[in-house]
This record gives structure tokens, C-alpha cells and sequence, in this order.
């Protein structure tokens, strides 16, 4: 499980990633993206690079460039999507498949940016569809309509949880809120059956 850290330059900044390579055959790229306040080392995100990369995949964690600044409040939206797609341009291997993804915050760049990156799938952690308490403010129209989605959240989540619809596919939690640590082997599983159903997995 050969990983590297490196920075890559963005019009935001320098983003850092973590890049992981799988012992064997590289099958599928997933590029993950934290959330809003957190980083890469959230446990969902690790769980999943963990058993994605035994799986064949080559994971990439990706911090925004205001967390490498030092600073907590999110860049704006269209900001973390520019630093998003510099990132994911500069790693895309054309050849394998590219998976998109990340958790909260990150889930939602991940499903903006999928289409415009010509992503084959998304992988949405702990999807935020509303604020808490604000179910009128949905951002169900930030999920993709035409490139196919698991979503992760928990029964719990005061964020609330979207509907399947279409290409999306939402897998729930149960007992689990936001931050996914309830089962998270369970979880990092799902999303790997996921992408074995696609081919972008052994």
C-alpha cells in the first residue's frame, strides 16, 4: 500500500493530497474530499480508503486549500469547486475509470463537479441535503442526474437524507448521524460492494 503526500497547485492555492496505490493492479481511481470543518482523517473517509485501496483502488484524499491556509471556515462554493477540478485534472489517469466523492461538504463538491470531470461514479458520504431544521432548503438538485451515485447517510442525520432517484442510489445507516461512525466497517463496505457491482473494484 505504497502513499505518497504531495501539494498540487489550484487557482485557490496549493490543495494537498494523499495519493495511496493498491499492492495490485490499479483498477479505478477515487478522489475523496472532506467536509466542511473537518479533514481527511475523518473516520468514514479513512474506512474507506482502507478497504477501497485493498479492493484495487487508487485513493486520492484531497484537502481544499483554506484548510492547508490554516483556516476552518469553508471557502466559498464555487471557490472549493475550481480547487476541486485543478486537483482531479491533475490526477486523472484517462484510462481507468474516475470515481468522485467525499463527505458532507465534500460529497456535495464531489456531485457538482462529477459531470463537468466526466466522472463514471459518485461516492457521497453523509450528504447534506438541508441545514438542520431547514428541510425547505434542499440541495437535492446538487446530485447528479446522469452519472450514477451511492449516497451514505445515517437514519439519524439532522442534515437530513435524500431520495433515491434515478442514477442515485441511497444506502441508510441505521442509528448512525452525520458523522458516520456507527458501523463504519459496515459502511466502508457498502461502498466497496458499490464499486465491485461497477467494476472499479476486486
Amino acid at each position: 500500500m505504497p502513499s505518497s503526500i504531495g501539494n498540487i497547485e489550484t487557482p485557490r492555492g496549493p490543495a494537498a493530497v494523499k495519493l495511496t496505490d493498491p499492492d495490485g493492479p490499479v483498477l479505478s481511481l477515487l478522489v475523496l474530499g472532506h467536509g466542511a470543518g473537518g479533514g481527511v482523517d475523518a473516520p468514514d473517509l479513512v474506512a474507506v480508503h482502507d478497504l477501497a485501496v485493498a479492493a484495487g483502488v487508487r485513493v486520492a484524499l484531497v484537502t481544499q486549500p483554506y484548510r492547508v491556509a490554516g483556516r476552518r471556515a469553508p471557502a466559498p462554493a464555487g471557490h472549493l469547486d475550481e480547487a476541486w477540478t485543478a486537483v482531479v485534472r491533475a490526477l486523472r489517469v484517462p484510462e481507468k475509470p474516475l470515481i468522485l466523492g467525499g463527505r458532507s461538504s465534500g460529497a456535495r463538491v464531489a456531485c457538482r463537479t462529477a459531470p463537468t470531470l466526466g466522472a463514471a461514479g459518485v461516492l457521497a458520504l453523509a450528504f447534506p441535503l438541508h441545514p438542520p431544521g431547514k428541510p425547505e432548503k434542499s440541495r437535492a438538485g446538487e446530485l447528479p442526474v446522469d452519472v450514477p451515485t451511492l449516497v451514505l447517510n445515517g437514519d439519524r442525520d439532522p442534515f437530513g437524507v435524500p431520495e433515491p432517484t434515478g442514477v442515485v442510489e441511497v444506502a441508510v445507516r441505521p442509528g448512525a448521524v452525520h458523522d458516520l461512525r456507527k458501523d463504519l466497517s459496515g459502511t466502508a463496505r457498502l461502498a466497496v460492494e458499490w464499486l465491485r457491482t461497477h467494476g472499479w473494484a476486486c
